[in-house]
């Protein structure tokens, strides 16, 4: 049985990764919006962008210029599979009442993540991606969601602060927070896909309760100190006769 998310630990730990890698997921998005345009380079921009939880979850800082690596263009055939797979069995569940669809698109969350980061073929990814989110599909869904409505909550309670009596130079503050948080909204929910990624892969799941330590072995109990054995009094001796 898969062990379950703590979606409060999970959204915590990928905040905190999104945090040390915010500046090079801004410019790694910047860059591959800037060569989106390029045929051939932009196969390799798209899979190097879908692959970014696996390099966040290996605690290092993403160096921006790695979305332009060869070795990502390698399999390109293969990306193409994949990705083929996933939009017509997906589009196919949204035809039956939607929910499918939803299930679907959960379940092959990181099917493209393991595809680079385990070097899976296709189908092998979807199997992959499908058996260490069950049990946990809910559970993926449920952090995501929580993690949006933070990231709204923050920018209607901003809206509310600076918004105030229509001050000029008030709402231009405010409007400068919001784009931050705009802005992090993206590499926030990449933070937690590793977060939760790292988890399901390595099987250490946050905010699990430490197993009890062993009691430690009673000390052996002391011997009790024997007790001083009484002497019976000496009769006295009988006078001798004269």
């Amino acid at each position: 049985m898969n062990k379950k998310l703590n979606i409060i630990a999970t959204i915590k730990d990928g905040v905190a990764i999104a945090l040390v890698n915010y500046l090079s997921l801004v410019a790694a998005a910047a860059l591959y919006v800037l060569t989106i345009w390029i045929p051939y380079l932009n196969v390799g921009t798209t899979i190097a962008m879908s692959s970014l939880p696996a390099e966040m979850a290996k605690g290092n800082i993403v160096n921006p210029l790695f979305i332009f690596k060869g070795e990502y263009r390698k399999n390109m055939g293969e990306f193409f599979i994949l990705y083929s797979l996933m939009v017509g069995a997906i589009g196919a569940g949204f035809l039956f009442m939607v929910i499918p669809g939803i299930v679907l698109s959960i379940a092959w969350t990181f099917a493209v993540v393991l595809f680079v980061d385990k070097g899976l073929n296709a189908l092998e990814s979807l199997r992959e991606s499908n058996n260490i989110t069950y049990g946990n599909k809910f559970r993926i869904f449920l952090t995501q969601f929580v993690l949006c409505v933070c990231l709204g909550i923050a920018i209607a309670i901003i809206n509310a602060i600076f918004g105030i009596g229509e001050i000029g130079w008030l709402e231009t503050i405010g409007t400068l927070i919001n784009l931050v948080i705009i802005i992090f909204a993206v590499p926030a929910i990449y933070g937690v896909n590793a977060s939760i990624y790292k988890q399901l892969t390595t099987g250490n799941i946050l905010g699990e309760d430490a197993p009890a330590a062993p009691a430690a072995p009673a000390a052996p109990a002391a011997p009790a100190a024997e007790a001083p054995t009484a002497e019976a009094p000496k009769a006295p001796k009988a006078p001798k006769a004269e």
